[in-house]
């Protein structure tokens, strides 16, 4: 069975995005995706990328043809809970820390889970740290417990490394999956992506 990984970060939308069709996969193939926290800041800066939101500014029918796209994605597959962050783009560093902090108590699919809702269904400013720590407990997560773990070094130093290591296999930017060592980026290559799993299986 192949190994399959999905390298995200909350800030990026299309990351939200697969991770509701994700789990569609999953059932049909039978095979569970690693989530790997990545910081996508990181990633841009390793790579000299801009964001989207950087790089279509000032681009004519390109934005539009991109929100049209969306648009498709979102009806095949009968998305529902998706709106744009009024406070786009979200400093995101904390919040990944948090996954990784999340994960180490036994927390990573519901802290993921709930801190995409809050990104990217009701969306708030979760770069700040009373918005985030609030979501949290609204969410009944251990909201002081996450942060602290977040500040941790070794929790710190994971994330950078995670960061890193997908840089050096070829990530330019969320969201991007891997199948074995075969890379594929963007939501829209979902399809290409279960394509190779069943290939591989």
């Amino acid at each position: 069975m192949a190994r399959v990984e999905f390298h995200f970060d909350f800030g990026s939308p299309n990351a939200y995005l697969s991770h509701l069709v994700i789990p569609e996969i999953e059932r049909r193939t039978g095979v569970k995706f690693e989530y790997v926290p990545v910081l996508l800041g990181g990633v841009f800066k390793m790579t000299n990328n801009r964001s989207p939101a950087e790089s279509l500014r000032g681009i004519r029918n390109k934005p539009e043809y991109e929100r049209l796209e969306t648009a498709r994605f979102i009806k095949r597959h009968r998305i529902t809970r998706f709106r744009p962050n009024p406070f786009f783009p979200v400093n995101t560093l904390g919040l990944m820390r948090g996954a990784i902090g999340a994960r180490s108590i036994g927390l990573f699919e519901r802290y993921v889970d709930e801190i995409y809702r809050h990104m990217w269904a009701d969306p708030k400013k979760m770069d700040e740290p009373a918005v985030w720590r609030a979501a949290m407990e609204e969410s009944d997560l251990p909201a002081a417990r996450i942060m602290e773990l977040a500040e941790r070094p070794e929790i710190k130093r994971e994330l950078l490394e995670n960061t890193q290591r997908s840089v050096e296999r070829g990530t330019f930017g969320s969201p991007t999956f891997y199948v074995g060592d075969e890379i594929f980026f963007g939501k829209d290559r979902l399809r290409e992506v279960e394509e190779t799993i069943g290939a591989a299986s």
